[in-house]
């Protein structure tokens, strides 16, 4: 466990690309929940508010309109999980990297 008086960690604390890291990673954070909340509180929205909708049938078949939009629903939680781990991945961890070259002299 890391001591909060180590200067190692003084010194990222205080590294502007640290508060850029802090920065981007929260907005983008941010902004992905707020999307799957959109997302997920639309499609029980639409569950609550408008089941006629979510009842039509596709086709002479028995699945309805809701299936394929729930199943999309779970697509998009898959994407946008796979956007953050991608940005993580190459963004993220390289200003990581950078930091702690920087942090270590």
């Amino acid at each position: 466990m890391s001591d909060l008086n180590d200067p190692v960690v003084a010194r990222i604390e205080a590294s502007p690309k640290y508060q850029t890291l802090k920065r981007r990673r929260n907005a983008l954070g941010w902004w992905l929940t707020l999307l799957m909340l959109l997302v997920y509180y639309g499609y029980i929205g639409l569950i609550a508010f408008d089941k006629e909708l979510l009842a039509r049938p596709l086709g002479s078949g028995v699945t309805t309109l809701g299936i394929p939009i729930g199943i999309g629903v779970i697509v998009f939680t898959v994407l946008i999980t796979g956007f953050y781990v991608r940005r993580a991945n190459s963004e993220y961890d390289r200003l990581t990297a950078e930091i702690l070259k920087d942090a270590n002299p």
